[in-house]
């Protein structure tokens, strides 16, 4: 009778928990654990996410709607809460497993929420994220004050530096990404013609990569041409392709959210001696950096390779970048988790299996044109995995 009485007082199963989610929920079990550790030495009873790619990697969350404040709250011990607004309840239910998810309304503040669920679980030192780009002043010191009592301590980089390196689950995603980003950009390169416009070919990209499986993208593919192209981060305006062109083509496509990034350079047409020049030079720079990578080895290294290359060239003025970011997931303005890891002078972290890279090489003639190109890499036990195996050569059209 006792075991008929538990199952009658137990609560039912939520048919949504998980029903989206992007991995199983071993995947995110483990993930927690090593949060937990991560944040032993700060004293803390817990950390408070806010940050919609590092709340996705705590326990799978995803939505549209992260512009609206949410908080993913993880305790030494006992189940992780998160709190979000209440239209995003059924969302959070569905690409999550947690079993504990807290609502504001519209109308409400979410510091006085937030402040009534700190609370509600007794903590009393929070570790917090200092440098999430989704909590504004305004909301930053509101919720100070409605924590006030609450010792709140820095949390800031503590998933990041979890985030760098990547799970197996993690790696397939990203492959899967690759192969999207691959078949978008090689679409769009084929549609590259005197007479066809900048939209055409985002068309062109767009349509590929989303019918080989991508899912949206954290930024918008970077499309140029003539003059254009040689301004960083241009993207499609409906411009026409002329004889003489140069074309600059870039996407990161995702799976899961997990993105992979690829660049390409065309020429309609006859391209001049300088830009040949300089596309040799990228790629050289490319090769030099990314034979450097290999795992024990600091994340300077491939950088410093690729800009001794560009420097013994002349080219110095025409990069003046780092030469890769770490790659994983991702919600928009970015596509990329450079925030977290650069390939870039004086970085020491070393390179470890798992860790994933975009490497653009990249040199310009400002305000002329772009050459070069890119690859997003994973490191290996022994070097690294290329994604693409599309031809990194100048494009002629």
């Amino acid at each position: 009778m006792k075991m008929i009485d538990d199952l009658i007082a137990a609560p039912p199963a939520d048919p949504l928990q998980g029903g989206d989610a992007v991995f199983p929920q071993a995947e995110f079990t483990g993930r927690l654990a090593r949060l937990r550790l991560a944040i032993q030495p700060l004293g803390a009873d817990a950390v408070m996410l806010t940050g919609p790619e590092n709340i996705f990697w705590a326990c799978g969350r995803q939505t549209a709607g992260y512009f609206a404040f949410q908080a993913l709250i993880v305790p030494l011990e006992g189940e992780p809460v998160l709190l979000v607004r209440q239209l995003e309840t059924t969302g959070a239910r569905a690409s999550t497993w947690l079993r504990d998810i807290r609502a504001w309304q519209d109308g409400e503040d979410p510091a006085r929420a937030l402040a009534e669920l700190v609370a509600d679980l007794g903590i009393r030192r929070l570790a917090v994220e200092r440098d999430g780009w989704f909590v504004s002043q305004s909301l930053g010191a509101r919720i100070s004050a409605a924590l006030e009592g609450v010792d709140l301590c820095d949390g800031a980089s503590v998933v990041e530096g979890l985030r760098a390196v990547k799970s197996p689950a993690e790696l397939a995603a990203i492959r899967l990404a690759a192969g999207y980003a691959q078949a978008g950009l090689g679409a769009a390169i084929e549609r590259c013609a005197a007479g066809v416009s900048e939209n055409d070919l985002a068309a062109a990209m767009f349509s590929a990569a989303i019918s080989a499986g991508s899912e949206a993208m954290a930024m918008e593919p970077l499309i140029s041409s003539g003059p254009r192209s040689g301004v960083p981060h241009a993207t499609w305006r409906r411009r026409v392709l002329l004889e003489g062109d140069p074309v600059f083509l870039e996407l990161a496509a995702s799976h899961d959210r997990y993105h992979a990034a690829l660049m390409r350079s065309v020429w309609i047409g006859s391209p001049p001696a300088e830009a040949r020049r300089m596309m040799d030079v990228a790629l050289r720079a490319l090769d030099a950096a990314l034979a450097s990578m290999r795992p024990g080895v600091p994340c300077s290294l491939p950088h410093d390779a690729a800009q001794a290359v560009i420097d013994d060239a002349g080219y110095a003025a025409a990069f003046r970048k780092r030469i890769g970011y770490s790659m994983g997931a991702a919600f928009a303005p970015d596509w990329g988790e450079g925030a977290i890891l650069s390939l870039f002078s004086g970085v020491s972290r070393e390179l470890e299996p798992g860790m994933v890279f975009h490497l653009p090489a990249t040199l310009r003639a400002y305000g002329a044109f772009t050459v070069g190109a890119s690859e997003t890499v994973i490191v290996t036990r022994s070097g690294i995995e290329i994604l693409s195996d599309l031809p990194r050569t100048l494009c002629i059209r």
